[in-house]
Formats: structure tokens, sequence, C-alpha cells
């Protein structure tokens, strides 16, 4: 059974982690919006351009886990900027995701569930798997 359902456990874990990507990045558009994203950075010391290039993989890497265009490939750059999260802006925060700003729980769920994509592959319905299984 686990031979079969393999690949429909990672389509769900894919299309729900590119579905949460689109969320995010709709939440510094349209929330923070794109000045104040780039200035929050700007307060961590990061140049503007690290903050575009966040948007950039989060809206395109989102589409591209939802389609499953290379899939695992792509988890592995989310996965470490979810890593970069945590080390510099949830992590002084605490365990707890609600603590004051947010605190590391959240994110590193989040690079852990897309570290499983990048193992479990592709899954079901991908327009363009990375590799085969």
């Amino acid at each position: 059974m686990i031979k079969t359902t393999a690949p429909y456990a990672a389509l769900l874990l894919r299309v729900s982690l590119g579905i949460l990507f689109l969320a995010h990045v709709g939440l510094k558009l349209f929330v923070f919006t794109v000045p104040g994203f780039v200035g929050y950075f700007a307060s961590m010391g990061l140049p503007a351009i690290t903050a575009y290039a966040v948007i950039a993989l989060e809206l395109f890497g989102g589409l591209a886990l939802v389609l499953g265009i290379y899939a695992s490939w792509v988890a592995l750059p989310l996965a470490v900027e979810m890593l970069g999260t945590i080390v510099l802006a949830h992590g002084h925060n605490g365990w707890l995701f609600t603590n004051a700003g947010g605190g590391w729980e959240y994110p590193a769920f989040w690079m852990i569930a897309l570290l499983a994509l990048y193992l479990l592959g592709d899954g079901a319905m991908a327009l363009k798997p990375a590799r085969s299984s």
C-alpha cells in the first residue's frame, strides 16, 4: 500500500507547501508591502536585493511546488530560506511562533516538511518531475 500511496502523499505535501508559500508571499506584498518588507530586511542589515530575492523565491517556488515543476529540487532553496528565517528573523524570539515577533517552531517545521518533500520526490501529477521515481 505504501508504494502505491506515497506519490499521492508527496502530491498533498507539495501542493500544501506551495499554497503556503503563495500565501506567505501575498502577506509580504499586500500586508507588509514591498517597501515595508525591504525596510524590515534593512533593519536586519541585509541589502534590499535580498528582500526582492526572497519574494521571487517564494512566488516562483510556490508556483513550482503547486504545479510540480522540478518541485523536489525547488524545495531545497526554500528550506534554506526557512533556515535563514530562523537564524536572522525568528530564532531570537524563542521557540513558540506565538511569541512576540514569532518564534522559530513554525519555520523549523516548514523547513523539515520541505526536506521531506525533497526526499520523497515530486509525487503524483507533477508537470515536470525533477527526477524519475
